[in-house]
């Protein structure tokens, strides 16, 4: 049973949430629901099973924090370049 709810938000929050479930091709009601409904279901989301497809997709490489690819991307362009 669906039932009206009133919230107070910042515009600013308001439109960018349009616009994010405009691109997802979902109401502003059901993306609010569908977020409310992971924070407050049974199973809790650390337990949740990577499917091996995803699992095929990780490559092993780790990347540093810090790690900026601008940079990295500027010189490999520059050296390319010269």
């Amino acid at each position: 049973m669906d039932t009206k709810l009133t919230l107070k938000l910042d515009q600013v929050v308001i439109e960018k949430a349009k616009i994010y479930a405009s691109e997802k091709k979902l109401s502003l009601s059901r993306l609010i629901e569908n977020y409310l409904n992971s924070l407050t279901s049974d199973q809790p989301t650390d337990d949740l099973e990577i499917s091996p497809f995803v699992k095929s997709l990780s490559s092993g490489v780790k990347i540093p924090v810090d790690y900026d690819y601008k940079k990295d991307r500027s010189d490999y362009l520059d050296q390319k370049h010269k």
